[in-house]
């Protein structure tokens, strides 16, 4: 077979999967690898890593769902179990070395929507629906600094320092407004009421907790912790009494914790520069 008839052989048949793709309803994925320095595209996704992010990203719909309906304590819950999940799905596609681009940006989406649009529309539904423009204003606020915090994110993910945030990371964001949420929704405060002064308080804490996502102030990522590792005995004895504290109270524990983080940053900062 001559080359013009070898080209021509190849160009057909380039032609005919071309066709395939095309009459696909649902295109595979392919995104480009480095393997020994060589560039080698892949097809199709990883599913381990990927089946946790979809959970987180169900955990905000239900979220959603849940604070539409006026469940707003399974709303709030449903949001630390996002947090969880998430959490979970990047350490698990660095131990099983599933890590792909595809992972990175669909890890982002479902951020957006269980960190971002859940705890606000939450919230709204909660507090700030009674506020007038305010409680809108508020809720768009942390919404937006949300989105613009991710963007941020994913811009910078291969310069930044792996061990620190720079901003309010989304999911602890996110914990905050929950926590929140779950101990006022509480009928043992404020009556399950939700009176003109929560609802102004509220809507401060949202914006001020969206404005954290995106100031210029270093959190600890705590990426550096190896899981895979030996650690002392005592170590393990710390993780039993934090879930033994956890229990006793649940809302106000978590609540707790996320605030201390959310301030962390801010008080270190101070700190920085007043050495």
């Amino acid at each position: 077979m001559s080359e013009s008839e070898k080209s021509a052989e190849s160009t057909r048949e380039e032609k005919k999967e071309n066709l395939r793709e095309s009459l696909l309803l649902i295109d595979d994925h392919e995104e480009e690898i480095s393997i020994n320095g060589r560039k080698v595209r892949r097809r199709g996704i990883y599913l381990l890593p990927n089946l946790f992010t979809t959970a987180a990203l169900f955990a905000g719909f239900y979220a959603i769902v849940s604070g539409m309906r006026g469940n707003f304590e399974t709303a709030a819950i449903a949001i630390f179990v996002a947090g969880v999940l998430d959490g979970m799905d990047g350490r698990v596609a660095r131990m099983t070395n599933t890590q792909s681009k595809f992972g990175e940006q669909y890890d982002s989406l479902a951020d957006m929507v269980s960190f971002g649009v859940a705890p606000a529309l939450v919230m709204f539904s909660w507090s700030l629906g009674s506020f007038g423009k305010l409680g809108w204003a508020a809720t768009f606020i942390y919404i937006a600094c949300a989105a613009l915090r991710l963007a941020r994110f994913n811009a910078q993910i291969e310069t930044t320092d792996k061990n620190y945030f720079t901003g309010l990371a989304s999911p602890a964001a996110a914990a905050v407004i929950a926590g929140t949420i779950w101990v006022c929704a509480d009928e043992g405060v404020f009556g399950g009421e939700v009176s003109g002064v929560l609802s102004m308080l509220s809507a401060v804490l949202t914006a001020l907790i969206g404005f954290l996502m995106i100031v210029n102030i270093r959190y600890n990522s705590f990426k550096g912790i190896d899981l895979r590792g030996r650690v002392p005995f005592v170590v393990m004895i710390l993780i039993v009494v934090g879930f033994g504290l956890v229990s006793v109270d649940p809302p106000r524990i978590l609540l707790g914790i996320a605030l201390i983080y959310a301030l962390s940053g801010p008080v270190m900062a101070i700190y920085r520069r007043a050495l």
